[in-house]
């Protein structure tokens, strides 16, 4: 069947007739997305592919005769495609979730128990920029979307003022950030558990609405040599310790003498994302300098681009993970065209990497 020039093909995949309807509304009131299809269960939706393969598909956790999770595992086995998980916002719900992009799903869309009509029709372009991320994920050698032009959007200025050049005196610490989204949890998870119990303080933003940044920490923690946390304001940042920023907070880091911690605060959405990797990054450029190690992981966006080349020219050292293992090769490729990288590295080589820029 013949499909419509530069649309992404999205079938949604949920028991609600009401989010099917809200979450069709909302995907094509985008000009570049069309739903292709509504199903209201996997054995529907099986049988919508197989008539006509989607670029994405929107598939609820919870639904009758067979479960999201259980769907999602055949589909990755037997026809990858990129599917964003819809789920409640719920933290026993987490842990399913982090099952779920364990077994391949992109990325989160998440609902409320009450309220979803409008929370839906709320966060509509988030929904819809989580969905053009997802057509332009690697699953498996499928091909990329066209390029999507990003919409207007608040930079780091929003929280923080620019930095102000100023020569920065080293302490006998560094500190590694790292910043990514699409993709994100399963690269740094690869990331993290190579590097050794005493490794440099890290912090970390990763694209995670609330309550799951909590589960990705804990699961995390079990996997690496460094004790893994989600980050609460004032936690000072320590070696062997790995720092998630809170989803739904920026994470900002601050010096105190010799010593460093990290501020967790509201604020505006920067680059359409709270936290925002713009905003740690600047942060670790006025509070650390050269004593700072940058790496801007897979993500679709430039939300980091700005603050990674303010660390470069800081002192800081930068890396960029290279298209090859990226998922979504959209923040590194704009870090990159930002000057702010110093060195592309891919993903089984960036833990290597940042212990030998923060050894002194």
């Amino acid at each position: 069947m013949a499909r419509p020039a530069n649309k992404i093909r999205v079938l949604i995949v949920d028991d609600s007739a009401i989010v099917r309807k809200i979450m069709t509304e909302v995907l094509e009131a985008d000009p570049e997305i069309e739903v292709m299809g509504t199903a209201s269960d996997p054995f529907a939706a099986a049988k919508r592919i197989q008539i006509e393969m989607p670029d994405v598909i929107t598939l609820d956790v919870e639904m009758p005769r067979m479960d999201g999770i259980t769907f999602l595992r055949k589909l990755m086995t037997q026809c990858p495609v990129p599917v964003v998980m819809c789920s409640s916002l719920t933290e026993s719900g987490s842990e399913t979730l982090l099952q779920a992009m364990e077994a391949g799903a992109v990325d989160i869309i998440l609902k409320p128990k009450v309220g979803v009509a409008d929370h839906l029709a709320e966060h509509n372009l988030q929904i819809r920029d989580t969905v053009k991320a997802a057509a332009k994920a690697r699953i498996r050698g499928r091909a990329h979307a066209k390029p999507l032009v990003p919409q207007e959007k608040l930079t780091a200025d929003a929280v923080l003022p620019p930095p102000t050049r100023r020569a920065m005196s080293q302490t006998t610490e560094m500190v590694v950030c790292l910043g990514a989204s699409t993709g994100g949890t399963e690269a740094l998870r690869q990331v993290l558990e190579v590097l050794p119990a005493n490794s440099p303080g890290i912090i970390v933003v990763q694209h995670m609405p609330e309550h799951f940044t909590r589960a990705f920490a804990k699961r995390l923690n079990t996997l690496c040599q460094a004790d893994v946390k989600e980050a609460v304001d004032g936690d000072a940042v320590l070696r062997g310790q790995v720092l998630i920023a809170p989803g739904g907070k920026h994470m900002m880091l601050e010096r105190r003498g010799a010593r460093y911690y990290v501020s967790v605060r509201d604020g505006p959405l920067v680059s359409r994302h709270r936290p925002s990797v713009d905003v740690l990054f600047r942060s670790v450029a006025q509070a650390a300098g050269s004593n700072a190690v940058g790496v801007i992981m897979t993500g679709m966006g430039d939300d980091g681009a700005r603050g990674m080349l303010e660390m470069k020219q800081a002192g800081a050292r930068t890396f960029a993970q290279d298209e090859a293992t990226s998922i979504v090769f959209g923040m590194p490729k704009e870090a990159i065209a930002h000057g702010g990288v110093e060195k592309i590295v891919p993903l089984g080589l960036i833990a290597h990497e940042l212990l030998q820029a923060s050894a002194r």
